[in-house]
């Protein structure tokens, strides 16, 4: 079942339309990326998931349940079971660590119980490893902390949906892997389905299973993480995934890219030397670790004579090694 259901969704400021017809299923449990350059409507789309926009067609569903159209909001019951975080903290600077977090409680709750309200802020606090800093103000912290402070107000009420609307963008890498790895791990102790809208490819797929490419207000792919990264098919998702890297390059050779999904063993470029007599040109070359598991891709040159070059493919297909061409 999925958690959060999109059905082709429309918004526009005027005439410039933001999201045309985007649809997508975020099933429980999932970290699902959204990725897209500055201006693709990213952030839009989460801030209609979480009611913060309204938006002119379509329907938002949670677990099966009808909660948003053009003529219905989301209302309070479901906007605290789908928080969301930001980029820029929003923490109030007058006040301390835990009184920052205990402000979700007291907005959602007014009557719930000082007491009880302090056990749930110190328990979230607890969880994202801020407990020793309950008394410290936003000026004393760093910007991974005071991230992870902005996480810990959204946990406080309990979530079952984590919107992050380029909660790392601002960070520095160091501090962007350890936020990403909170998120994992919040994600698998607490079965938190996160929906992460990044244009850092490293993030998306640092931690996400599933992702959607947002290009012109459009969803242009979509699906599981290693089908996408690693069988691109647009033209903007192979320029966000890997072309960046081609376009480097100074000269109008023909390439190829290799694609080893899930076994990197196989020496198959040392081999391609060996058993083809071929001289090889390595453009570029990647590994990710998807799913706990190895993939990678090394773009080379194609060989100048088209002899060698169909030597080549053929050696390739007979070794089952996926291939395809690809363009600067």
């Amino acid at each position: 079942m999925s958690e959060i259901s999109i059905r082709h969704l429309s918004k526009s400021y005027g005439d410039h339309l933001i999201l045309d017809d985007v649809s997508l299923e975020v099933s429980k449990g999932d970290i699902f990326g959204v990725l897209g350059l500055s201006g693709a409507g990213k952030s839009t789309l989460v801030r209609c998931i979480n009611g913060l926009e309204t938006f002119d067609k379509g329907e938002i569903y949670f677990e099966d349940q009808l909660i948003a159209t053009p003529l219905i909001k989301v209302d309070r019951v479901f906007k605290k079971k789908i928080n969301m975080i930001f980029q820029s903290f929003n923490l109030l600077s007058q006040r301390d660590v835990l009184s920052n977090v205990l402000l979700a409680l007291q907005i959602s709750d007014p009557h719930q119980k000082k007491k009880e309200q302090v056990q749930l802020a110190l328990e979230a606090l607890s969880k994202v490893g801020l407990e020793d800093k309950i008394h410290a103000y936003p000026s004393e912290l760093s910007g991974g902390q005071c991230q992870r402070v902005a996480i810990a107000r959204s946990l406080v009420l309990r979530p079952q949906v984590l919107l992050s609307d380029e909660a790392t963008s601002s960070l520095d890498p160091e501090t962007t892997e350890s936020i990403l790895e909170l998120l994992k791990k919040l994600n698998k102790e607490l079965g938190l389905t996160i929906i992460m809208i990044s244009h850092q490819i490293q993030a998306i797929e640092s931690i996400c299973t599933k992702v959607s490419i947002l290009s012109d207000s459009r969803i242009v792919e979509q699906g599981e993480l290693s089908d996408v990264f690693l069988n691109p098919k647009t033209d903007i998702a192979k320029n966000l995934i890997y072309s960046s890297h081609v376009k480097t390059m100074l000269d109008s050779k023909r390439m190829i890219r290799l694609l080893f999904d899930g076994n990197l063993d196989e020496p198959i470029i040392a081999n391609i030397i060996q058993d083809c007599s071929i001289l090889v040109s390595i453009v570029y070359a990647d590994t990710k670790v998807i799913d706990r598991k190895m993939y990678g891709q090394v773009v080379i040159k194609l060989p100048e004579k088209e002899s060698e070059t169909i030597k080549l493919e053929k050696y390739l297909t007979l070794h089952r090694v996926r291939y395809e061409e690809v363009s600067k």
